[in-house]
């Protein structure tokens, strides 16, 4: 006599509405989202709690609830809760950005750190700041432009008969490089503080960050994320090529234009708030999907993951090396390397490289 093995646990579940609609609910990858949460709302309060001024994680919460001493509300509410937030925003938006880059080129190396967004948005930051003299608002504002010009060479030089994820990653990886080698003429050519300035900007940091960085990546989060998350469906019908796609009724140009350019937006405005932070996009989207077990992109779980991944980098960045505090950017760089060489692995053994 065999023994039969027990059927499969349904990881899906159906919630109706009131106007009679049906959602299928991923239960595991529901599960993950709430998870990643929490941590990263317990990372945000840590890091509040952490400094010159160190606060126990109840003296944190007292103080956002309005309790706190008139010295610990200066120190949350001016000091470190923007810059908090600044960071969760700018993982979350680094996480969606990297979801849909990577579904849309079916590529794990789809990132804009990768393919040369990034390195779009530094080199109009670099313009603002060696040949301008710009100031702060002015080099976000390069970055964002940077970012988007980028963007649409890199896919017109793609679009041929079709954008397709090999060519975009070629493409991109070829401006990336062209690109980089802008960046570092534009700093040999800048004067000693507009250099030191943009050497600083390209380590990509959280620190000095404030009220004024937040508002504007709230606004564009705001409007870009629920436009990303309401195309879930076509996303992952991308993922499964443009002829699959058609066939389900997917308008393929249309939905992958609109996808690209919040992912780049998205991008765009997380890399003028904190400056060029690596990995975070590469990693998160990878990891979210390894949590929650998804053959599919996940971008809720990507953006929630890209946030953790960015305040624990934080944190270590600030708390790991004693006295010597390093930009974020450098922590999320050696990150990102590790990473790499890992996937390396991982594609070798499948015999795909």
């Amino acid at each position: 006599m065999t023994a039969t093995a027990p059927p499969a646990r349904r990881t899906t579940g159906t919630v109706r509405t009131r106007g009679g609609f049906s959602v299928r609910v991923d239960r595991r990858a529901a599960l993950v989202v709430l998870l990643l949460a929490g941590s990263a709302l317990a990372a945000g309060i840590v890091l509040i709690g952490s400094g010159d001024y160190p606060m126990p994680p109840a003296d944190v919460v007292a103080t956002l609830s309005g309790n706190g001493t008139p010295a610990q509300e200066f120190i949350v509410q001016d000091v470190r809760l923007p810059r908090i937030l600044v960071g969760l925003l700018v993982g979350v938006s680094l996480g969606i950005g990297g979801a849909v880059f990577q579904s849309v080129t079916r590529n794990p190396l789809g990132s804009p750190d990768v393919i040369g967004f990034g390195q779009g948005a530094t080199a109009g930051a670099l313009m603002v700041i060696a040949l301008f003299h710009g100031g702060t608002a002015a080099v976000a504002g390069g970055a964002v432009v940077g970012a988007l010009v980028t963007g649409a060479g890199i896919y017109l030089l793609a679009r041929k008969r079709g954008v397709h994820g090999y060519r975009l990653v070629l493409v991109g990886i070829g401006v990336a490089a062209v690109l980089t080698a802008a960046n570092h003429y534009l700093v040999t050519k800048a004067s000693l503080i507009d250099a030191t300035r943009a050497v600083l900007w390209m380590t990509g940091s959280l620190d000095g960050r404030g009220w004024s960085e937040l508002w504007p990546l709230l606004a564009v989060c705001a409007v870009l994320i629920p436009l990303t998350l309401g195309h879930g469906r076509p996303l992952r019908m991308l993922e499964m090529g443009d002829d699959a796609a058609y066939a389900l009724g997917v308008p393929v140009e249309r939905t992958r234009i609109v996808l690209l350019g919040a992912a780049v937006l998205l991008v765009a405005a997380a890399t003028a708030a904190a400056g060029p932070i690596s990995f975070v996009a590469l990693g998160a989207p990878r990891l979210a999907r390894a949590l929650t077990r998804s053959t599919g992109p996940q971008p809720g779980a990507s953006a929630v993951m890209g946030a953790v991944l960015l305040l624990v980098a934080d944190w270590t960045a600030t708390n790991a090396f004693g006295d010597r505090q390093l930009p974020v950017g450098v922590v999320t760089g050696v990150l990102g390397g590790g990473y790499l060489l890992w996937l390396l692995g991982t594609e070798r053994k499948a015999g795909r490289v």
